[in-house]
């Protein structure tokens, strides 16, 4: 059931949210320009990219443990307290004397915008009919755009005229305002919870299974191959940890996560979905840019700004998708329509070669629009055939399918590069999210051959988005319910 507002007070409630999540997806994006500054004042590169993937794991890990805490205990005190557990780890993170001290709080930080950006979305299933979602979940889309060009923007000019250390200090004032917009905007609201017991044992097994899994498939998307020690020993520990959270869910009476809900073929088609849409549109976001460097010669922000047309594309696709939803009553002709559109221009892009800067941007904005098309109404879908008191878990581990789509979309596709590289005589220097391409000779035939390296690149990931195709196809076509 969802608790009807005023419309004045839907606003504020909706502003406020959105503030929650812009600020928990900024920080996915800001902290990768100030990278460099943060390796060459702690002189430690080797342990430079947990400082983003220690964010992502912790916040992918976090999200289905706030989202049935929230069903339990509320979701206005989820939220404050991840806005809270958020706000602090920034400050560890800006007063950080060494790369280990900068990690760990890195962590922190990730375990508190895992509540605001999973329990915000879980709010609106709250106070919204589910006709209407599609509507405003395309709101909150809309902030993870802005999020993706500002962070970049926000944190060099920080980096550059400041420190390094002010791209976590930004994170304060924002915090306390953010603290501030919630508490007051839902003092007074009715609040769903229930008594009951906790399923510690059953967080404890699911947060060692995720974090196994997405550490190893970290360590892959860093250059280690898929048979290496490490990577077996965590995916190994990843499978026996979700086998046993399986079986323990099973017999549990008030699981953390209902393995009913994987009964439900609305809910696990979206899920579906939503995997590999995100997994496509987090690897093109970090290996795009390389494509540029190595075949234009452009510097590393030349390259990010070709970004732009894949961040402006997700709010179109996610303000259509979401009225479309709205005024028709259906969300499968979005998610189908997205998920046609996404391989058709991944395909265009191979075919396209960067030097033109028009078609090739083009392209990169349909692929946004194919995205945004099918994150918010895979929600919708999801919060629509759950029954009340599982919106905020359905909705967790919708937010958890769209991390995992992600990690894995980066450590296949980075994986797969390395491959392609090293057949064709190049090299990545570094961190391959992080260092720059360089070719072994300087020629025209050199150029030639990066081209056919992302060309067969790009349609291998055109061929990965046929997946999430097949899944939209298969997804029932039902009317939502209220208006």
């Amino acid at each position: 059931m969802t608790a009807a507002l005023p419309p004045p007070a839907l606003r504020s409630v909706l502003t406020a949210l959105m503030l929650a999540i812009f600020l928990g997806a900024l920080d996915q994006t800001i902290v990768a320009v100030s990278l460099p500054a943060i390796s060459a004042q702690f002189n430690d590169v080797g342990q430079l990219a947990w400082v983003i993937s220690g964010y992502m794991v912790a916040m992918t890990v976090a999200v289905p443990v706030y989202g049935k805490l929230g069903d339990l205990y509320g979701r206005r005190r989820m939220i404050l307290t991840g806005i809270a557990v958020f706000t602090l780890a920034s400050i560890a993170c800006a007063l950080a004397q060494d790369m280990q001290q900068l990690v760990v709080a890195r962590v922190i930080q990730g375990i508190g915008a895992g509540g605001m950006v999973s329990v915000s979305q879980a709010i609106i299933g709250d106070f919204v009919p589910p006709r209407e979602r599609g509507r405003y979940q395309g709101y909150f889309s809309s902030m993870y755009a802005v999020a993706s060009v500002a962070g970049p923007v926000l944190g060099g000019w920080l980096t550059e005229y400041l420190s390094w250390r002010w791209v976590f200090w930004i994170n304060l004032p924002l915090g306390i305002l953010a603290l501030w917009a919630i508490r007051r905007a839902l003092a007074g609201l009715p609040v769903q919870r229930r008594q009951a017991r906790v399923d510690y044992l059953g967080a404890v097994l699911l947060i060692a299974g995720l974090g196994s899994l997405l550490l190893g498939i970290t360590l892959v998307g860093q250059g280690q191959q898929w048979n290496a020690t490490p990577v077996l020993t965590l995916l190994g520990c990843a499978l026996f940890g979700l086998t046993m959270f399986i079986a323990h869910e099973r017999r549990c009476a008030e699981p953390l996560l209902p393995m009913s809900l994987f009964g439900n073929r609305v809910a696990v088609l979206c899920w579906a979905v939503i995997f590999f849409a995100s997994f496509q549109s987090i690897s093109l976001t970090m290996l795009m840019p390389l494509r540029y460097q190595g075949i234009t010669g452009a510097g590393a922000d030349s390259a990010a700004l070709h970004l732009l047309p894949l961040a402006m594309g997700l709010p179109l696709g996610a303000f259509s998708g979401g009225r479309l939803t709205s005024r028709t009553g259906r969300y499968k002709p979005q998610i189908l329509a997205g998920a046609v559109l996404m391989p058709m221009a991944i395909v265009a892009m191979a075919l396209t070669p960067p030097q033109s800067a028009w078609l090739s941007g083009m392209f990169m904005l349909l692929t946004g629009v194919a995205c945004g098309l099918q994150f918010p109404t895979t929600l919708v879908g999801t919060q629509s055939a759950v029954e009340g008191k599982d919106i905020g878990v359905a909705t967790s581990t919708t937010n958890l399918f769209r991390s995992l789509g992600g990690a894995m979309g980066v450590a296949c596709m980075s994986s797969l590069l390395l491959a392609l590289l090293q057949q064709g005589g190049f090299e990545l220097v570094g961190n391959p999210l992080l260092g720059s391409l360089k070719a072994a000779a300087p020629d025209p035939a050199v150029q030639q051959g990066l081209l056919e390296t992302f060309r067969h690149l790009l349609l291998g990931s055109a061929a990965i988005a046929v997946l999430g195709l097949a899944a939209a196809l298969l997804l029932p076509d039902r009317q939502l319910r209220g208006r």
